[in-house]
C-alpha cells in the first residue's frame, strides 16, 4: 500500500550558488558519504541538487512534518547504480509512525534542473 508520494525539483545553478554562499549547508544537508563519489572525489552540483530534491520529496511523502533532520535521510547508490534511501532518527521515527516499510526513489538531472520522486510504501 502506498502511504505517501513526494516529488521535488531543484535548479542546479541556484543550488550551487547557495552552497558557494553558505558552505556550512553541506554539513547541514548531507552526510559525508553523500558528498563523495566512490573514487573519493566530491560530487558535483547536479548530483548534490538531486540528492537534496530527494530529501525534499521524502519529507513530502511523509506529510512534511517540520521536525525532520536533513542528515537523518541518506541517498546512496547500490552497486547497480540504483538510488536508494537510508533513514534514521527523526525520519525513521516518522516513517514508523506512518507504517512505512520500504522506499522507492528516482533521481534525474537535465537541462539545469535536478528532480526526485519518492514513494513510501507500507
Amino acid at each position: 500500500m502506498i502511504i505517501g508520494v513526494g516529488i521535488d525539483v531543484a535548479e542546479i545553478d541556484r543550488f550551487a550558488a547557495s552552497l558557494e554562499r553558505t558552505p556550512a549547508l553541506l554539513e547541514r544537508l548531507f552526510v559525508r558519504e553523500e558528498l563523495l563519489l566512490p573514487s573519493g572525489e566530491r560530487r558535483g552540483a547536479a548530483s548534490l541538487a538531486a540528492r537534496f530534491a530527494a530529501k525534499e520529496a521524502l519529507a513530502k511523502a511523509l506529510g512534511a512534518p517540520g521536525n525532520l533532520h536533513w542528515t537523518d535521510a541518506e541517498v546512496y547508490a547500490e552497486s547497480t547504480g540504483q538510488p536508494r534511501l537510508r533513514v534514521r532518527g527523526t525520519v525513521a521515527a516518522r516513517a514508523a509512525e506512518l507504517g512505512v516499510r520500504s522506499w522507492h526513489l528516482s533521481l534525474s538531472h537535465d537541462a539545469g534542473v535536478a528532480s526526485a520522486v519518492v514513494i513510501a510504501e507500507g
